[in-house]
């Protein structure tokens, strides 16, 4: 894609010297599409990050239960399957191997609220509190983040929804409206 789009600029210039700006183009076409997230990858992060709540709550009500917590992590993972289940399932292998809490957690990093639950983690395998009380609140933090990102989505629409009306209506308006009243002002003058 990044060569069509150089190429295209090379040709629409159709001098010598256009090599330069389809070089330039190519490459910087080239860099903008290679920091793109796939489709794919964007879907399993939205619905992972949309059952972190969840998960969140099925991991506090499992450890209140008395699983330790490599097995309450499998527990969950494989209640819920999807992406939070094949990654809460990497996180309960990689703590029944011995890995530091940090880095078994770690395989939430990229998760929209995640770095709250994996501080939470790390912090009570260090502190030896109970994690169950953490989970909790940020389960009901996290539904109260995105209650709140819902609703400003909701405003933000309703603010471009506008935007058509106003690029459509008023020169229409202006065109229908105002300008055959100033015809006729400015003939009766002139």
């Amino acid at each position: 894609m990044a060569v069509l789009c150089g190429a295209s600029v090379g040709y629409l210039v159709g001098r010598w010297w256009g090599l330069v700006p389809a070089v330039v183009v190519a490459y910087g076409a080239n860099r903008l599409l290679g920091r793109q997230v796939p489709a794919a990858v964007r879907a399993g992060r939205e619905r992972a990050s949309a059952d972190l709540p969840i998960g969140a709550d099925l991991l506090a009500a499992v450890l209140r239960a008395g699983l330790p917590i490599d097995r309450a992590v499998t527990a969950v993972a494989q209640a819920l399957g999807g992406p939070l289940g094949e990654r809460l399932d990497r996180v309960a292998r990689s703590l029944t191997l011995g890995a530091e809490p940090l880095e078994a957690w770690a395989h939430l990093a990229d998760l929209t609220g995640a770095e709250r639950l994996t501080s939470a983690a790390v912090r009570t395998s260090a502190s030896g509190a109970a994690l169950a009380g953490a989970l909790t609140r940020l389960a009901d933090d996290l539904r109260t983040d995105r209650a709140i990102a819902t609703e400003a989505a909701a405003r933000r629409a309703g603010v471009l929804i506008v935007i058509p009306l106003g690029l459509c209506f008023l020169p229409a308006f202006m065109l229908a409206g105002l300008v055959p009243v100033l015809v006729a002002v400015l003939g009766d003058v002139l």
